[in-house]
């Protein structure tokens, strides 16, 4: 693979890693509620979710969401169902006084299970790697090196944004300690969520 093409690849794609959306709103969230290790042992679920989307645009099986109205309709309602359930639990959690104890231990492996399906729930995701990862492939060469070599990059960039943003959530955790300020963050954090499950919901094949 050409250092050229990475030298586009590498700032398009973490401006795609960074683009604000539900798994980066929910690291910001387990973050201000369970610490920023936590939150980003918690991103392991989402990498496994995007792992197996490159895994499936590498091997073309993607092509069947562009093909499969009812498919494509069934993922992206079962996603949007599970970001209307996450903001709900957000909408109703607690707002104890957190300025010196965090909030109860959650499982990582919950954690991990939330980001997984939030990821995996977003049908456009896959059609996303589709679009994306296939522009920066060249014809003339293995398809499955460059795949792997681009998907690895694309992880690698997410692991970093999940960083970003889990930190990001730990200084509004300090900025939100009272709890009037965590149930504004909470209930604000509750409306993008099921904003992001509306736009899912109501969102169309490319």
């Amino acid at each position: 693979m050409e250092p050229s093409t990475l030298v586009l690849f590498v700032p398009a794609c973490f401006a795609l890693n960074m683009a604000p959306g539900p798994n980066n709103l929910l690291s910001i969230s387990n973050a201000t509620r369970y610490g920023f290790r936590r939150s980003c042992t918690a991103g392991v679920g989402r990498l496994v979710a995007f792992a197996g989307m490159i895994a499936l645009a590498s091997a073309g099986l993607a092509a069947v969401l562009h093909t499969s109205e009812v498919l494509f309709h069934v993922i992206k309602t079962l996603g949007a169902a599970y970001l209307f359930y996450l903001a709900w639990q957000l909408w109703r959690a607690g707002t104890a006084d957190t300025a010196d104890t965090a909030a109860p231990p959650a499982g990582l492996m919950r954690l991990a299970r939330q980001e997984f399906l939030v990821a995996a729930g977003n049908p456009k995701a896959i059609l996303i790697f589709t679009a994306f990862l296939p522009q920066f492939v060249d014809p003339s060469q293995p398809m499955a090196r460059q795949f792997a070599i681009l998907g690895a990059l694309f992880l690698v960039l997410e692991m970093a944004a999940i960083a970003i943003y889990a930190f990001m959530g730990t200084r509004l955790r300090g900025w939100f300690a009272q709890p009037r300020g965590k149930r504004l963050f909470n209930r604000g954090c509750a409306g993008l969520l099921g904003a992001a499950g509306l736009g899912l919901l109501l969102s169309r094949r490319a």
